[in-house]
């Protein structure tokens, strides 16, 4: 009885911009039992780190989440200090890319676990990130040494402006969307990939945590059960922002309960017309196909 092989994403290009530098990914050595999280950006990818630190460490209370999964292919800190970070963990690795598919170094040996949400949403939660964001954040991602391409810049004075842009714009002003999506979508079916959704996780977070705890082979100690539930909700991770935001969160005006804002989805029902909401889906349809939109949209797999 024959048996076909598995096929494996090659890494095909490299990006690079104010955020990006992919090429820290080369040569990773990877540990057999790494844990890769994927997101687009603002999708729920701080969400998916405070649960499985809550999956590794068992419950335990006081976990300095940014700084134990760190965001690989960001620029800064450079990879001579970001690598060797990395590598002086002991703990089972949990790293962070925003990177599509075939920019990243794939490894048979981790496991991926890729967040989404509805792209309406990811703007409203983008246009909070980006208009708190400080001098310091623009310093560090615009002055820092080993920036290709154009700087970040300030952004549209209203949430409508900043939809449209990113919409027309390929993503404008972080990088593009859809492709970050297509990519992983044509991966899910590999057996070291889960996909998981930021509405999913809203409406039944504990058994979305149980899925993401069978993927990464994590027995739960039932003991500590409801402590792992508590720590991964909204109101306590928003009461321990400093511990699960980048650098305690100094980028942004009013701290890291600015960064970990609101978590709700749909706010762009109130500020988007029926003919702005028919560009998006519509958009949305041409570039991933009907079945990923919907995938999207909904968190529900079409049949």
């Amino acid at each position: 009885m024959s048996t076909i092989a598995t096929t494996w994403p090659t890494k095909t290009r490299d990006l690079h911009n104010h955020h990006f530098d992919s090429t820290v990914w080369d040569g990773f050595p990877f540990r057999d039992d790494d844990i890769v999280i994927s997101t687009y950006a603002k999708s729920g990818t701080t969400w998916v780190q405070q649960i499985i630190s809550q999956l590794i460490f068992n419950g335990e209370e006081g976990l300095p989440v940014a700084e134990m999964s760190p965001w690989v292919d960001l620029r800064v800190p450079p990879k001579e200090v970001k690598l060797p970070a990395i590598e002086a963990q002991e703990h089972r690795r949990f790293l962070k890319t925003h990177l599509p598919v075939d920019a990243l170094v794939f490894s048979p040996k981790a496991k991926y676990i890729y967040i989404a949400r509805d792209g309406r949403d990811v703007v409203w939660s983008m246009y909070n990130h980006h208009t708190t964001a400080n001098d310091t954040w623009y310093e560090a991602l615009n002055d820092t040494p080993g920036r290709v391409g154009p700087p970040i810049g300030r952004p549209a004075e209203s949430v409508r402006q900043y939809f449209h842009d990113w919409l027309d714009m390929g993503g404008h002003p972080f990088w593009p969307f859809w492709e970050n999506v297509q990519s992983w979508w044509s991966v899910r079916d590999l057996p070291n990939v889960l996909m998981l959704h930021f509405a999913a996780l809203k409406a039944d977070m504990p058994s979305e945590i149980r899925r993401v705890a069978r993927f990464l082979d994590i027995p739960i100690d039932e003991a500590s059960w409801a402590a792992i539930v508590e720590h991964c909700g909204f109101e306590y991770m928003k009461r321990n922002a400093t511990l699960s935001v980048p650098l305690g969160g100094v980028f942004w005006d009013g701290g890291a309960q600015t960064f970990i804002h609101r978590g709700t989805n749909g706010r762009w029902h109130d500020t988007l017309s029926a003919v702005e909401i028919d560009k998006y889906e519509s958009r949305a349809e041409q570039e991933i196909g009907e079945h990923c939109a919907h995938w999207l949209a909904t968190g529900e797999v079409a049949s």
